[in-house]
C-alpha cells in the first residue's frame, strides 16, 4: 500500500508542466511556487521508508545562508547564478548517489527530488533577465551530508529561501489581470 501511494505521488510530483507555460509564469503566480515545492511530500514519503534516512555517499549541499545587505545589492542575474549554482551542485550529487543506490524508497525518493531540482533549473535558465549574463557562482563553501532528511532540508531552505525571495524581486514585472 505505501509503495504504490509513494509510485502514485512520485508519477503525479515528477509531471512535467504544460509546453505553453512560460518561466514568467511561475514568477507571478505565487501559489504554483508553493505547488512545485514538494519537499513536505517527499518528507512524508520518507517516513514511510521504514527508517532509510541515511545514504552510503554524502550529498553536497546548496549554499543556504542569505545575508540579506548583500544579497539586496546583487543583480538579478547574480542572484539567478547563485541560486543555478546551488541547484546544479546538488542535482550532480544526487545523481551520482542515486547511481549508486539500489532500487527502492529511497532511491524514488531521490529521483522524485531530481526531477524537482531539474525543474526548478529549466524555469531559472529560461527567465528572461536584463543585464549582461553571469557565469553561476556558489556563494559559500558547501557542505556535505549522508542525511536524506538534511539533504531534503537544504533544499527546502535553498527554494523558500533564496529562490523565493528572487522571484518576490521579480513580480513587479507581472501584469496582473
Amino acid at each position: 500500500m505505501a509503495l504504490s501511494r509513494l509510485l502514485l505521488l512520485c508519477m503525479v510530483a515528477s509531471e512535467v508542466w504544460d509546453a505553453e507555460t512560460k518561466p514568467i509564469d511561475f514568477v507571478c503566480n505565487r501559489s504554483a511556487r508553493r505547488a512545485m515545492n514538494i519537499v513536505a511530500e517527499m518528507e512524508s514519503a520518507l517516513s514511510d521508508c521504514n527508517g532509510i534516512m541515511t545514504l552510503s555517499t554524502p550529498v553536497q549541499l546548496p549554499c543556504t545562508e542569505l545575508h540579506v545587505a548583500s544579497w539586496e545589492n546583487k543583480s538579478h542575474q547574480e542572484k539567478r547564478g547563485d541560486i543555478v549554482a546551488s541547484l546544479r551542485l546538488l542535482i550532480e550529487s544526487v545523481k551520482v548517489v542515486r547511481a549508486l543506490s539500489q532500487p527502492g524508497c529511497g532511491a524514488s525518493i531521490l529521483q522524485r527530488l531530481e526531477n524537482n531540482i531539474n525543474n526548478y533549473l529549466v524555469i531559472l535558465t529560461h527567465l528572461h533577465l536584463s543585464g549582461p549574463v553571469v557565469s553561476p557562482l556558489l556563494s559559500c563553501v558547501p557542505g556535505s551530508s549522508q542525511s536524506l532528511s538534511a539533504i531534503l532540508l537544504s533544499y527546502n531552505q535553498l527554494i523558500s529561501g533564496k529562490l523565493e525571495l528572487f522571484m518576490v524581486k521579480l513580480e513587479d514585472r507581472c501584469t496582473y489581470q
